[in-house]
């Protein structure tokens, strides 16, 4: 079977492809093994499969042949000529997952665990979310028949309250930050036998984030880009995307990748860029402020392991204010017409200051993660859109009103 094993990254001790995700002996994250000799995937059988990111199943930890799914992936690589003309770089990509079922990447890794969560026999998934994955988890779960149980902020964003609650889970709002319900979400595990996507199906879960890497992949005609920007939170994604593109190269289906790594932090939510700015492999947690609130984690799980990716690549990661996450937001909304929520501001914040510090090559090809659809975050931006300018039902109470006409 494809599935091998689950391993601890820190002490390599293997464990069954069970719901388990720390290691008994040091504490270390476990990660999903394949064995890769018993894979058959191909450039020919990729494009012959289904318009999702089902299409790479044969490199997803699961082995059913119905799984969970509301047509997630294969989402836009949009060229993005004005975007790259205001920065100056001449072959700029954005890749826009803000489309996928539930409006933001978190569909990907959500269809992988549900998926695997019925092969194991949950009857409940549940999250500790800071939004987008309350949505996921909340429709996937339905859409699989299951109990569903999601854990939020009290003080959540509405839109993405409204976007889990429609689907009726059980919704409930700690009084806290994330990593305080993420700390809740642990001790329940514990004592409930629910498959949380995010803890004890984590394994499993991440692996979605990896489908990020392969379409990006095979949407530039089967080549890795030469640089990527990728917002982090806990720091998990830009890890997928690089393994992402590391299976690829294995399987031969793609070259060497050789991509360089930059990730995106919010200033009041950063311990990864500021381990990178410092050059120390040491993640110190801080205690989060930021309006991107889906990259609010103070203590990222997945620091170090994006730390490490980023200092071997060759790149470098960087953090934005406030006030430049909506800079990034209306910049991305005026040249491309992508309306990103918070995460998206803070990736194309990022971008614009690699560019200026050097640190990005303007004349290599560069795409952009976003991850998540603005309509989410409407109270970030509310005040910084165009005003109404009332008229009355004349001719010349257009001209008279609407001076810019000419």
């Amino acid at each position: 079977m494809k599935l091998r094993n689950l391993r601890c990254r820190e002490c390599n001790r293997k464990y069954p492809p069970e719901a388990i995700y720390v290691c008994e002996y040091c504490f270390g994250p476990l990660e999903v093994v394949y064995d890769y000799n018993s894979i058959d995937i191909s450039r020919e059988s990729i494009t012959e499969g289904p318009l999702s990111l089902w299409r790479y199943k044969p490199l997803l930890p699961v082995h059913t042949d119905s799984p969970v799914t509301i047509g997630e992936g294969m989402t836009p690589l949009v060229r993005a000529e004005n975007l790259g003309k205001e920065l100056g770089i001449k072959e700029l990509y954005v890749k826009n997952d803000s489309v996928n079922p539930t409006f933001s990447f978190k569909d990907r890794v959500v269809t992988v665990a549900v998926s695997r969560a019925r092969e194991l026999g949950f009857d409940t998934v549940a999250c500790a979310s800071t939004g987008n994955l309350a949505c996921s988890v909340a429709a996937y779960g339905k859409k699989a028949g299951l109990k569903t149980v999601v854990f939020i902020p009290a003080d959540l964003e509405k839109g993405k309250v409204l976007g889990a609650g429609i689907y009726q889970p059980h919704l409930v709002g700690v009084r806290g930050d994330y990593d305080q319900v993420n700390r809740l979400c642990g001790e329940l595990a514990g004592a409930f036998k629910w498959g949380f996507v995010n803890v004890n199906l984590r394994p499993y879960y991440a692996e979605g984030s990896k489908t990020l890497g392969f379409e990006v992949a095979e949407q530039l005609g089967f080549r890795a880009p030469r640089q990527v920007v990728v917002p982090m939170a806990s720091g998990s994604l830009l890890t997928k995307i690089y393994k992402g593109f590391k299976e690829f190269e294995k399987m031969g289906v793609i070259d060497e990748a050789g991509t360089r790594f930059f990730g995106a932090q919010a200033s009041g939510a950063a311990p990864i860029a500021e381990a990178v700015k410092k050059d120390e492999d040491i993640i110190r947690p801080v205690k989060v402020k930021t309006v991107a609130k889906s990259l609010a984690i103070g203590n990222p799980a997945d620091g170090y392991y994006a730390w490490n990716v980023i200092k071997k690549s060759g790149g470098y990661a960087e953090s934005v204010t406030d006030t430049e996450i909506i800079e990034g937001i209306k910049l991305l909304a005026s040249t491309e017409g992508i309306f990103t929520e918070t995460a998206g501001g803070v990736t194309v914040g990022v971008l614009k200051k690699l560019v200026e510090s050097g640190k990005i090559n303007p004349d290599r090809s560069v795409v952009i993660y976003i991850t998540g659809n603005g309509l989410k975050t409407q109270e970030a931006v509310e005040n910084s859109v165009s005003k109404i300018q009332e008229i009355n039902p004349s001719f010349e109470s257009f001209k008279k009103t609407c001076s810019w006409a000419g």
